[in-house]
Formats: structure tokens, sequence, C-alpha cells
């Protein structure tokens, strides 16, 4: 098995571009089936958000291509999509997820949102029966990863978010926030965020609106907001001075023709909208309007550029925790490779045992049962401390991942060849906690 991940981020890829690919919830269980049943795909699931779609598969197959399923499934051109596209393999994509978790790759550095949305990415691969053994033990792992760098370092602090960021773009705007009526158009995370930073910041009117009338009504109550009507949003928009827009729409719901209109009933006064949705809500062609500001996903780049430099050396702190799981991560793979020639030398030396101890009982005759218990644990204690060096030599070489040396060991107590560096996982086991699944990986099937 070789574990893959590809994908695009905003770090490769243009808005347009990653528009195009985004995933919407309702979408995501499907487009994961899909996906699964590309030949030579044993597991999979996809990270589907506002700056990313990655694919994360474990591959039995060479011939399996994720990239050319991105092609098929979403209807693009190759050459259009080929520049934008990352790959990793096997430790480089296990960094990759868990620098992901860790919200270490993210726009803002620390946000706190990302690893919810591996989250749920992962409980929707579940749901479709997309992963088991290996990507189950893959992401438990990533979890941990990312809660250590929570809990060992202040990058989270402050909890910047996109949300965050939107919201301090437009203060820098308009000067102060006192006063200023906002429409929140969607209710999901990334609204409910902002408008507690809104609320914060000292803003008037907060207008919220949502296909879904019961969320709305939800994520207006503790704020104080008024419920629009979601057939009623051009209607109220033009009272809005600013309008924070997050929604899973497949097309713009705000086009030309709609701020040419807002423009007129407000008598020129300006507008400012941000748009943190993907694919967008806005129309870029309404930034070309005199009066209305527009500044979309890719354009909280540059605020968020300050917040990377001040997290600098927490991001470095984080960076080494990341590193040290993924190490971690391996060596446990690695060690569960040594399991096959473990449970072969314990059979040898079991069968060996059993025959002895059969040989004396037919020379001393019948033994009582606590005679029996005696000799039983007393053979199985000499068989133990017996096999103790060997076991922790196969241990050893298969950590450090030392085929020459694996090979030996094997040959010489006539064990089954194990490859050091192939990827099988225990279905069974979780990650949640590291030092249990060493304790028993390290046990070679005692």
């Amino acid at each position: 098995m070789t574990l893959t991940l590809i994908g695009v981020n905003h770090k490769t890829a243009p808005i347009e571009l990653r528009e195009r690919i985004a995933i919407s919830r309702e979408d995501l269980p499907e487009t994961t089936r899909a996906l699964a049943a590309v030949p030579g795909v044993a597991e999979c699931m996809i990270v589907s958000t506002c700056n990313r779609v990655e694919i994360v598969a474990s591959i039995e197959s060479p011939d399996a291509d994720l990239t050319a399923f991105l092609h098929r499934h979403f209807g693009l051109d190759p050459a259009l999509l080929a520049p934008h596209v990352y790959e990793h393999r096997d430790q480089e994509a296990v960094r990759h997820l868990f620098r992901v978790a860790a919200s270490l790759d993210s726009m803002v550095v620390g946000e706190p949102q990302i690893l919810g949305q591996v989250k749920d990415a992962f409980a929707a691969a579940r749901a479709t029966g997309t992963v088991s053994g290996q990507l189950e033990h893959l992401l438990q792992s990533a979890f941990a990863a990312a809660k250590r760098v929570r809990s060992e370092t202040q990058i989270g602090s402050n909890s910047v978010s996109i949300a965050s960021v939107a919201v301090e773009l437009a203060r820098k705007i308009f000067g102060s926030l006192q006063g200023r009526t906002v429409f929140l158009v969607g209710a999901g995370k990334m609204s409910e965020l902002a408008a507690r930073h809104l609320v914060q910041q000292g803003a008037g009117a907060i207008l919220v609106t949502n296909r879904t009338a019961a969320r709305a009504h939800q994520l207006a109550e503790p704020f104080g907001g008024r419920v629009i009507p979601f057939e009623q949003l051009h209607d109220v928009a033009t009272d809005a001075d600013i309008v924070i827009t997050s929604t899973g729409a497949p097309h713009p719901i705000f086009r030309r023709e709609h701020g040419e209109s807002y423009l007129k009933r407000r008598r020129n006064r300006p507008m400012f909208f941000i748009d943190i949705a993907v694919p967008r809500d806005v129309d870029p062609a309404m930034n070309r309007l005199d009066g209305l500001f527009v500044y979309d996903i890719d354009d909280l780049q540059q605020v968020a550029a300050a917040h990377i430099a001040e997290r600098g050396r927490q991001a470095s702190d984080a960076e080494t925790i990341v590193a040290e799981e993924v190490e971690r991560f391996h060596q446990r793979r690695r060690s569960v490779n040594a399991a096959p020639a473990i449970v072969a030398l314990q059979k040898q030396a079991e069968d060996l045992r059993q025959a002895e101890i059969k040989r004396l009982h037919a020379r001393l005759g019948s033994l009582s049962a606590e005679q029996l218990a005696v000799v039983d644990a007393l053979t199985r204690g000499i068989v133990n401390k017996f096999l103790h060096p060997p076991m922790q030599a196969l241990k050893h070489a298969a950590r450090e991942n030392d085929r020459a040396r694996m090979e030996t060991l094997c040959e010489t107590w006539s064990l089954p060849s194990v490859e050091p560096d192939q990827h099988t996982e225990p279905a069974t086991e979780s990650a949640n906690d590291s030092r249990e699944l060493d304790k028993k990986a390290m046990a070679g099937g005692e």
C-alpha cells in the first residue's frame, strides 16, 4: 500500500480554480464514493474547504490516478489543473496532513477551524465506508499531533481565523465599525465567528439571512440580530454598509446588476463586501463599480501575512512537535511490521516447549495438576527470557528500517521475510493514546 495525498490550496491555485473543484457538504459523500470506485484505491477521504481541496488515499496499484479523477469528475482540462496540483507520498503525505490538521498550512497560521473541518471530512468518509485500518490510524495520529500543538504552544492564541481577519479588514477600511449596519448572508461557522468579532468591534445593527430560517434565528439571537427572509435578500442588502457572505451556493448570488441597484438606492454611499465563500458568492464584476468594494478569500492573504509573522516563533515550536509526531507515527508502523516474524519466532519456541513437555511427561509418568502447572510456568518463563533478545533485535531493526539486518535475523531463525518499509496498519488500533499504541506494537503479538 502507498499513502498518497494530492490537492490544491490557497498557495498553489487562485480562487478561480479552487471554486471549480470545491465540494459542498451535501455532495461530499457522493464524491467520496466516486473516488473510492477508482481502480487501485483501497481507502480514501476528501478535505474540501474554502482554501483547499485535498484527496488522501491508500493506493494498492500504481495505476490509480487521483489527478485524473479530478479532471474527470469536475470536467477540467488536465493542462489547466496540472500546474497547480501538489502530490505527496508516504512520509511526506503524513507530514503534510499533520501540518494541515495543526493549522500550520493555513492562510492564517493557528486558525482553529481547519482541525474541525478535517474531522468532518474524516467522519464523512467513515460514514460512506471508504476508510478503515490505514487511514483510521493515520487520521487519529494527525488529531493527536494537532492536540499536542494546541496544548504545548500558543499558536492558537487570540482565536485568529479567516472571519476575524475579514472583520479586521472591514475595520481598517471604515476606520470604525461603530454604528455600521452589517448583513451576514449565510449562517455557517464563518458567519458566526464574524458576528462575534463584529459585536466586539462595536458594530450597529446586525442582519442575518440564510436559506434555512431556523439556523438564521439561531445565529441572530445571541447577538440581538434581525433575521431577514432569504427571498428578501436583495431588498434588504441596500441597508447594509458591510456584507459578509459565506453560503454554499454553486453560483454568485450577488451580480453586477444587483450592485448597480444598491448604489442607486444608497445614493452612491459606499458598500463593502467580504466574500469568504468558495465558490464565490459575489461576482468579481461588482468590484468594477465605483463605490463597491469586494474582497474575496484570496484578498485576505495580505492581512493574514501579518499574523504569520507575529506567530513565527510559535509556528517553529509547532513544526518541531509535528516532526516528532510524524517520526513517532512511522516508527509505530515499522514496529508493527516486525509482528509476523515475531509471531513466527514465538510459535517455533512454543512448539518446541510443548514437544519437550510431552517428552518429559512420557519419561516421568503421570503428573498431578499442580505439578503440570509448575512445569508449564517454569518452561514458559525460560522461553520468554530466551526470546527477549531476538524479539528486541527484530523490533529495533524494523524501527530503524534496516532492511539488511531484518533479512539476516529472519534467515538466522528461519522466519518469514519482512519488508521494513511496508505499509500494513493494524485495523483495530487507535492512535488516541500514542503510548498505548507503542506498547501494543512493541508487544509483538503477545
